[in-house]
């Protein structure tokens, strides 16, 4: 018995001075000593999933644990992102996603969340492509915008519901054109993409890295970049026009993405989670090339600085719901303004 005692003593004092030391040798403040777990509030192979998942596999490598991404799809987001945010402030469950997304929850009435209740890690940005299937009589965009005004409703646009990109994208269009649509809606972009593929849908205003794989492939024909600049997409002959040959008076506003943190989680977290950030994830060549190749924007910042780049859009989306009945509440009363 006494043997065994001192076994188990021995054993205690061990483990601490192996802990520590495997907290140390990441180099940064914090280590986890279990997976930690990050939460894609949509469905798997869509724009929020594929970026989550590259930014993961680098910030993984650096922090010395393993970061198990799970998908959970509903309520446009609001499901995951609220599991997320009720979740014990322990560090261990983060969520990614669109900030646009996270700042009009609480203007929908889907979630009592500001982007003040986060810590946001950004890691790119995200133009709207408008596509349709290979089939489709549409050659660009003035096309499908002539038959949206000559069959009001009765164009099939498919989108990963309502709150996403994609719902956004053709409720400005809307905004400029006057146009009607019939709404159809999927539990995420690749789904939604898959779809019009398919024949379900004649239209989707997705994500780039949602529509790219179908675009290269000859499966999906784009009509129109939501941009004032033409894209050219790696891989693709010619370039992509922006939708202001058309709407000469369109503005839009990059849509961030990243990884976010709910406040109220040990500092020892998000000062590592910022100097990775700096230090890897701000200078990572395989992000860089992932964006690249997925047609998407390179742009990784964290605090401050992510907080300014993504809020025009934010700005945007929660006014556009406001002003077509969507919303619950005056985004000006909880922070806002009207862009």
């Amino acid at each position: 018995m006494k043997k065994t005692v001192i076994l188990l003593l021995l054993a205690l004092l061990v483990f601490p001075l192996f802990g520590e030391g495997q907290k140390e040798s990441n180099g940064y403040e914090w280590q986890p000593a279990k997976p930690v777990n990050l939460v894609v509030p949509w469905g798997a192979g869509g724009s929020t999933d594929r970026s989550a998942r590259t930014t993961a596999g680098i910030v993984e490598a650096v922090l010395g644990q393993k970061i198990v991404v799970v998908n959970q799809p509903g309520a446009s987001g609001s499901v995951g992102t609220k599991g997320v945010l009720d979740a014990d402030k322990d560090g261990m469950k983060w969520v990614a996603g669109a900030v646009k997304d996270l700042g009009v929850y609480k203007v929908q009435g889907m979630i009592d969340t500001t982007l003040d209740d986060w810590n946001l890690y950004l890691n790119v940005a995200m133009p709207t492509v408008v596509a349709v299937g290979i089939d489709s009589p549409y050659n660009d965009f003035g096309d499908l915008l002539a038959d949206m005004k000559a069959n009001p409703g009765k164009i099939r646009v498919a989108t990963a519901g309502v709150n996403s990109a994609g719902h956004t994208a053709i409720e400005l269009i809307k905004k400029y054109t006057g146009v009607e649509y019939k709404h159809v809606t999927y539990d995420g972009g690749n789904p939604a993409v898959i779809a019009t593929v398919g024949g379900e849908a004649d239209v989707v205003p997705q994500l780039s890295v949602e529509e790219v794989d179908m675009l290269k492939a000859g499966r999906l024909k784009a009509l129109c970049v939501m941009t004032d600049k033409a894209l050219v997409v790696d891989g693709m002959e010619g370039e992509i026009p922006p939708i202001t040959n058309w709407i000469k008076d369109f503005e839009a506003a990059p849509i961030y993405f990243g990884i976010f943190i709910p406040k109220g989680a040990p500092k020892a977290v998000t000062n590592t989670m910022d100097k990775i950030w700096k230090n890897v994830v701000m200078k990572s060549p395989e992000l860089k090339d992932w964006a690249a190749k997925n047609a998407v924007v390179f742009d990784p910042c964290y605090g401050k600085e992510a907080l300014e780049k993504s809020f025009p859009m934010v700005q945007i989306s929660a006014w556009l719901k406001f002003d077509s009945g969507d919303a619950v509440i005056d985004p000006s009363t909880i922070g806002i303004p009207r862009p």
